[in-house]
């Protein structure tokens, strides 16, 4: 068995990671650490794991793990590695901004872009959510030198992107009926997916222009992506299909997709569409689970030597 710690369990990345670890049938969680929490049972803040759970929170830290994964804000990860330099010497994986640059030995945890350097890594960076779809959507493009225009990106996120903290923009009656743009063209994820992108096509150039939107419901992501393109719709379905075709979690549909197709799952759904030279690429994740939870389980799966799919083999919330 693979001997878990989760530091940071109290939040929305933490609570998905115990949803799927409870049940992976090849780890045993040995602590949850929370300070907030602590002494408290799991099941007091995720309420929808009473019953599946006696774990209880805990303040107290040991290194007697085989991973540890890191759900504490953004910042957090690399004060906690400095505090608790021990941890450095077991298999990290961190859910926050702080590694993403593939610094001090972290490699960039995204399985369709570089499966191999995981399976051989210590330490792992997760992509965020808006990167890890909109990257998906790029990927087979730049694996084979096509983006050679700029890039156009329309994307929606559910509340839970923006972590567990109340803010004006996350309570509830802001929300509810209610739709908003932030951070247009200055999103922090696009520094990794300019980086995900020259990693496959060193001579990328382009400008990124990516409006993020928030949506008034909790959970997933659509990234609607155009950029221009030679080809017919054939050679690019082609194109998707052959590069995903060994990615268990990555499918392109033939047909229009939504967001609860992959609610609640580690899916990725790609449709295309061909408007004159615009190739648009529809890309749709949850935001929780491929888009951090569930793809960090996806990563220690491949550390551990395990096929990617264990533990992983969710439902999704259809209606």
């Amino acid at each position: 068995m693979i001997k878990v710690g989760i530091i940071g369990g109290a939040g929305y990345t933490g609570g998905e990671l115990l949803r799927i670890l409870i049940n992976h049938p090849e780890v045993e969680i040995t602590f949850v650490n929370s300070k907030s929490q602590a002494g408290k049972p799991v099941y007091a803040t995720h309420t929808d794991l009473l019953g599946d759970t006696e774990l209880v929170f805990t303040d107290e830290l040991h290194t007697n793990i085989d991973v540890a994964f890191l759900c504490s804000g953004h910042g957090e990860s690399k004060k906690f590695l400095e505090a608790n330099p021990a941890f450095k010497e077991i298999s990290i994986i961190d859910l926050s901004t702080d590694y993403r640059d593939q610094s001090e030995g972290f490699v960039y945890g995204l399985a369709e872009l570089q499966r191999d350097k995981i399976k051989a890594a210590k330490h792992i960076a997760n992509p965020g959510c808006f990167a890890t779809s909109i990257e998906l959507a790029l990927l087979p493009l730049a694996s084979a030198g096509l983006i050679q225009d700029a890039i156009h990106i329309s994307a929606v996120t559910g509340s839970t992107g923006a972590g567990q903290s109340l803010s004006a923009t996350s309570h509830f009656s802001w929300r509810n009926n209610n739709i908003s743009i932030y951070k247009a063209f200055t999103h922090q994820h696009l520094t990794e997916i300019g980086m995900t992108l020259n990693e496959l096509q060193a001579d990328f150039d382009q400008p990124i222009n990516f409006i993020p939107y928030r949506g008034n419901f909790t959970r997933g992501i659509m990234a609607n992506v155009y950029t221009k393109f030679d080809g017919t719709l054939a050679e690019a379905k082609e194109l998707y299909k052959n590069y995903y075709a060994n990615h268990p979690f990555t499918t392109v549909s033939d047909t229009a997709i939504d967001v609860k197709q992959v609610v609640n799952t580690n899916k990725c759904l790609i449709h295309l569409e061909l408007h004159n030279s615009n190739l648009l690429i529809s890309s749709i994740i949850d935001n929780l689970t491929k888009g951090a939870s569930g793809q960090a389980v996806q990563n220690m799966n491949l550390i551990f030597g395990l096929p990617e799919r264990t533990g992983l083999g969710l439902k999704s919330v259809g209606f």
